[in-house]
């Protein structure tokens, strides 16, 4: 979908105007960021916005290509803080610190310092935050208090398991939990991860010697495929992010294990029937203080653009503090971007209307550990990815295998021994 907010500036026949091209990912955020964008164009009459919308697969695909072979359509694209330090090491990156620096009020040190740095590359910021996300547990409070059950401040994932196994209903139609299982490196290799991380398991030890079939990676994985099969939701093979919110959403789950975007979708009314019947607490934990993941979607500006200031200009617009306010006061603070800046949670219509769930998702972003994901050393960084270039593929793999795991159709060992055969090929270019 391409969006242009101006029909003359997408031809370009204004005389001193600028068309910035912008490639971003279709989810509400930044839905909401299109909408708005009229209203820095009145402000900056020279510049005009032309948006190309994709969903994420499709934009990870589309601006990597673009991105890598110096292709230059894109002015400003929008990337993660799996590709930021990577594409900066590469030279594809314009460094943004000069700018973040020179900036009046755009306050580059207001950003969570765990999202700051995950962005940067040698010290310096090479994309700037639009929102962040780690990952807690949801849970239905009115679920709880019929069975007579409490939710630990901080359960263990053997915990969870033990509530999902007492508040499974299947002839409701009520699965205990809700786990992604559909394949992908940032679909079901995400909360997997974390679950892996927790464990005590790694995928390499520092001698980027692979682990996958060590006695903590199969423990994990073990783990996960029997409690999604025995008490997570139908056809969880295929479901991903989107089909357990609505699952959740649509009350057919007591627990769901995810992203902490997911609460202002379970809090919107328009999107979910439990709104105010939900409880957040922090990623389940076993070996590990804590377990919940780091990510950011981010603008960045390809060093093929010819227009660096005009792309700034906008980016700098739609990650400042004053955007912030101007969502909250236009869409509602529900529809506020989370985790990016620490002024956003002092911001008293936002403190109210995250009120449920806003300082565990502070906490929970502020408290990942990329550095150091699990209980030994590991030579990689990322908590639910490995920050290499390879995984999009290997962890894609990897999630194929364990798809088809709790599909039924093979055992966990079998799954591992072939992730760990995909893993050791790897492995072996870094060794």
């Amino acid at each position: 979908m391409v969006a242009g907010c101006s029909g003359a500036g997408a031809l370009g026949a204004e005389p001193g105007v600028q068309t910035v091209t912008v490639a971003i990912v279709s989810n509400p955020q930044m839905e909401d960021a299109i909408t708005l964008a009229p209203q820095f164009e009145a402000e900056n009459p020279g510049i005009r916005l032309r948006f190309v919308s994709l969903s994420e697969n499709e934009a990870r695909a589309k601006i990597t290509a673009s991105v890598a072979t110096g292709g230059g359509e894109f002015d400003a694209v929008m990337i993660s803080n799996y590709e930021t330090p990577q594409w900066a090491q590469n030279g594809w990156l314009t460094d943004l610190q000069p700018r973040i620096d020179a900036t009046p009020g755009y306050d580059g040190n207001d950003f969570i310092p765990t999202v700051r740095d995950s962005l940067s590359y040698q010290g310096h910021m090479y994309s700037v935050p639009f929102y962040g996300e780690s990952s807690f547990l949801m849970y239905r409070t009115d679920l709880f208090a019929q069975a007579g059950l409490t939710m630990p401040a901080n359960p263990t994932w053997q915990q969870v398991a033990d509530l999902a196994a007492k508040l499974t209903d299947r002839p409701q139609g009520r699965a205990g939990i809700c786990l992604r299982g559909k394949p992908g490196w940032g679909e079901m290799m995400a909360p997997f991860n974390t679950v892996v991380n927790t464990f005590g398991g790694r995928w390499y030890d520092p001698q980027w010697r692979a682990q996958l079939t060590s006695p903590q990676f199969e423990q994990a994985t073990q783990f996960y495929v029997d409690l999604v099969k025995a008490y997570g939701e139908p056809g969880a093979a295929q479901a991903g992010f989107s089909e357990c919110g609505t699952q959740f959403g649509q009350g057919n789950a007591a627990m769901w294990y995810d992203s902490t975007s997911a609460a202002g979708t379970v809090e919107n009314p328009d999107e979910s029937t439990v709104v105010g019947k939900v409880g957040f607490v922090p990623a389940p934990v076993v070996a590990t203080p804590t377990s919940g993941w780091l990510y950011t979607w981010s603008l960045a500006i390809p060093k093929t653009t010819p227009r660096p200031d005009a792309a700034w200009k906008f980016m700098s617009w739609m990650t400042s503090k004053q955007y912030m306010q101007r969502v909250g006061n236009q869409l509602g603070w529900t529809s506020v971007p989370p985790g990016s800046r620490l002024s956003t949670y002092q911001i008293p219509q936002y403190q109210q209307a995250a009120a449920a769930f806003g300082p565990t998702v502070l906490n929970a972003i502020s408290q990942a550990k990329p550095q150091q994901p699990t209980v030994d050393p590991v030579p990689y960084q990322g908590v639910q990815f490995l920050r290499i270039p390879e995984f999009q593929d290997l962890g894609t793999r990897v999630s194929q295998q364990i798809s088809a795991a709790i599909a039924g159709q093979k055992t966990v060992q079998q799954a591992l021994e072939q992730s760990q055969e995909y893993a050791t090929t790897v492995g072996e270019s870094y060794q």
